[in-house]
């Protein structure tokens, strides 16, 4: 695959790219060419020689195939073009076999011999006619589907296309799975972070529990982070269905054992980016002889690559399919995206990262006033984990690291050629700067958050808990027709590789460092409006969440996240009668719920 445009190491990993298309027409995946194919090319030539349509069986530029071509067939070779793409080829065939056996059939008949046989063929014929109608409809039905999809969506809107890919964390056929053999110990994990930190770092702790066959304690959030936030587990994740999902993979206890509480547990910060070796060789005999430990970290304490097929499967079991939110919070998602799509109106979900921690972190103070550049710096020193202090933000900004403002991401998503009254749903907390959102909006009046799409009554139970709130984003994000992320965090990579997991679904990653080349030019009057967005639009035909195996790095950090790109682990390609089925079944699908 061709890679997308420069990119700095600050600007997020190398993305590959694909076609927008949906889906392929079953008549385009490889398969072999029939001869009826032939037949036509031929037909088409002696069309034009014999105008009344009749061609003599002597003629000579056609092959011995078309000789033995029933007359009914022939004709219908004939008028192939008018016929053309709304007849299935399989159906030329047919029609030519069931001709040549009605002849010989009626012939036969004539005699009086075999009366009865005759009959029975008769009727199993109609029958095997029947059938394969119905088959070649559905075939034909979902070819014809899928241009009316084609037409109706404009390209805009359009997913990549990933047809030959699906899902595949099932459990293998022969699974060692848990017998109910004695645990190796008890893992008790404080995740840390924000949710989606959080969340990504419970999944290694699910596997490391594997390697290590030990027995995970449901786990603790984190109550310190910016937002001090006092939620827990249960308060967030419907917590019967997660030990529930996993219980053929782990055992998950909801408390600690009585007899166990007693033990003082060992308090351990697990290497980051480790591989199975390091818990199996370190940290197990020190599970077997403490019988208790505590994980104080838990975010990026597995390797993306490296792993047994198993234990990746493992990752995106907890992650996608364990890790349900509650009920409450399900419910509430589910009715913003509701209320969103409106009339079936597309939308786009932006994780625009202008919040005042991440500007702070990244000294980034473009398009603010003196005043919210000091703030920010203040907040920077007073940080004492965050070790960069003296950062030129303008030099930042050059190379692509910083997040975009407001005004950049809607002059991004304009240039990419979404109309003025797409709605979209920020996925963030409060945008930072008094003026920051004011450029936005003049560009995109339609614009929505949890706050403005939820009632008071609503929010009620959300409001003074920000993991709850973001929960909230991430369902919406999730289900969103678009989602463009502004800066990579763990937002951004959580939420773009759970929809590269539900079949690619259209996620655009702006090239910041070329981007803000582009628009400064366009600031200066360099370049044209019409320049400006056709530069946009060629630089990111490839940036738009298309399938590509994940990218390896020089060091574990430098590579691409396992939960950004779970391709390959937890997503396979499939074979060509796979892809069929697909279409068939989404056929099926779009009928009931028509």
């Amino acid at each position: 695959m061709s890679s997308g445009g420069v990119n700095s190491s600050e600007n997020g990993s190398p993305i590959r790219g694909g076609p927008t298309t949906t889906r392929r027409r079953v008549a385009d995946l490889p398969t072999a060419e029939l001869d009826i194919n032939n037949s036509s090319s031929c037909s088409d030539d002696e069309e034009a020689e014999h105008p009344n349509g009749y061609i003599p069986s002597s003629s000579p530029s056609c092959g011995s195939h078309y000789l033995h071509h029933h007359p009914v067939i022939r004709y219908l070779l004939l008028r192939r073009k008018s016929l053309s793409s709304w007849v299935p080829d399989t159906w030329f065939l047919w029609i030519d076999d069931t001709c040549h056996w009605a002849v010989n059939m009626a012939q036969s008949l004539k005699s009086g011999r075999n009366m009865g046989r005759k009959i029975l063929g008769v009727l199993l014929l109609m029958a095997v006619v029947s059938v394969f109608i119905k088959v070649s409809l559905l075939s034909s039905n979902v070819e014809f589907n899928f241009y009316l999809h084609f037409l109706q969506t404009p390209e805009i809107w359009m997913k990549p296309n990933s047809d030959n890919y699906q899902q595949c964390i099932s459990r293998p056929k022969n699974p060692r799975i848990r017998t109910g053999s004695k645990t190796n110990g008890f893992i008790i994990v404080h995740a840390n972070g924000g949710l989606n930190q959080m969340r990504t770092g419970i999944c290694d702790m699910v596997a490391v529990a594997k390697i290590m066959n030990a027995t995970l304690v449901l786990p603790s959030l984190d109550h310190e982070s910016f937002w001090t936030d006092p939620s827990d587990f249960k308060d967030i994740f419907y917590w019967r269905h997660f030990i529930n999902v996993l219980k053929d993979d782990i055992e998950i206890v909801e408390y600690l054992p009585v007899k166990y509480t007693a033990i003082k547990p060992l308090v351990k910060a697990p290497v980051s980016w480790s591989k199975a070796s390091y818990y199996r060789r370190e940290v197990l005999p020190l599970l077997k002889r403490h019988k208790v430990i505590k994980f104080t970290q838990s975010d990026s304490r597995l390797a993306n690559n490296g792993l047994a097929a198993s234990i990746q499967s493992l990752r995106c079991r907890a992650n996608y399919e364990a890790l349900r939110y509650t009920k409450e919070i399900e419910d509430l998602g589910r009715t913003l995206v509701d209320r969103l799509k409106n009339n079936n109106e597309p939308y786009i979900a932006l994780h625009l990262r202008y919040e005042k921690d991440m500007l702070a972190f990244t000294g980034c103070i473009h398009n603010l006033t003196v005043e919210e550049g000091d703030e920010l710096t203040v907040l920077r020193y007073n940080v004492r984990h965050w070790k960069e202090k003296e950062i030129d933000s303008e030099e930042r900004r050059s190379r692509g690291g910083c997040p975009m403002t407001p005004r950049e991401a809607a002059v991004f998503i304009k240039a990419m050629g979404y109309p003025s009254s797409t709605p979209i749903y920020i996925v963030a907390g409060d945008i930072y700067g008094s003026k920051s959102m004011a450029a936005f909006q003049s560009e995109y009046p339609n614009v929505f958050s949890h706050s403005t799409l939820a009632t008071e009554e609503e929010l009620e139970l959300f409001k003074p808990y920000q993991n709850r709130l973001a929960a909230l984003d991430y369902i919406v994000a999730l289900e969103s027709d678009v989602f463009v992320y502004t800066y990579d965090g763990n937002m951004a990579k959580a939420v773009q590789g759970h929809r590269r997991f539900e079949g690619f679904r259209k996620t655009i990653n702006p090239d910041r460092q070329n981007f803000v080349n582009l628009i400064d030019q366009l600031d200066e009057g360099v370049i044209s409006w019409e320049q400006f967005s056709s530069e946009v639009k060629s630089l990111h035909s490839d940036r738009i969440g298309a399938p590509y195996l994940r990218q390896p790095g020089e060091s574990p950090r430098l590579e691409e996240n396992f939960y950004a790109n779970p391709l390959p682990g937890c997503i396979c390609s499939r074979s060509w009668e796979q892809q069929i089925s697909s279409l068939k079944l989404d056929q099926k699908l779009s009928s009931v719920q028509r």
